[in-house]
């Protein structure tokens, strides 16, 4: 294991004592500061932080349930067959967390590409939030031994001004086969709405 890889993992370990029988998720080390950043507990194999009100302002732990674990395995059961059958999956998976989450958050009407001029922070993600909400998903999910076709990469960032992109962050898959990263993008959406998944070379370009 890599020093960054160890030194993450004691991080998160050192996040999460005191949290019952709570075990460190392994994650990178830009991961983990993603989470320190806003000191929110990384999730475990049980517990997720769920991040909303822009920037984690607002936070809510949600207990993963066996009911939400046999909706998520039969959501990544559909993507057994190739690496573009999983990336379907993990937009259903996470559109389901967005349903699943609405009502508890109060987020059930939020809107697509939301900021500061929505003037409705307390009912909606910016990217910060989706992207770290989708990062502990997919550290869920792989600790469940769900992922069978791609690693979590570190999430990416865009924003060049001077050409009228402004600034925005995403979850990023990498295909094991191939190596080519993708985005898990929710920001972009709106409620119930599946989140973009396009090749990070593309998502750069965008605005």
């Amino acid at each position: 294991m890599r020093l960054r890889s160890v030194f993450a993992v004691v991080l998160v370990a050192g996040c999460v004592m005191g949290a019952g029988r709570a075990q460190a998720i392994e994650m990178s080390y830009a991961i983990a500061q993603m989470y320190a950043a806003v000191e929110v507990p990384p999730p475990t194999a049980s517990r997720i932080t769920v991040c909303y009100g822009f920037v984690c302002r607002l936070r809510v732990h949600h207990d993963l349930t066996p009911g939400d674990r046999k909706a998520l395995t039969e959501l990544l059961s559909k993507g057994k067959a190739s690496p573009e059958a999983e990336r379907k999956a993990l937009q259903l998976a996470v559109n389901w967390l967005d349903r699943r989450m609405g009502p508890i958050l109060g987020t059930s009407q939020r809107v697509a590409r939301a900021d500061i001029r929505h003037r409705d922070a307390d009912r909606n993600y910016d990217c910060y939030d989706t992207t770290r909400n989708a990062v502990s998903l997919l550290l869920v999910l792989r600790e469940w031994g769900l992922l069978r076709h791609h690693t979590i990469s570190d999430p990416r960032y865009r924003g060049t001004l001077i050409f009228g992109q402004t600034p925005h962050n995403t979850a990023v898959l990498k295909d094991r086969t191939s190596g080519e990263e993708w985005v898990l993008d929710l920001w972009t959406r709106g409620y119930n709405e599946l989140p973009d998944v396009m090749r990070v070379s593309q998502w750069v370009n965008e605005n």
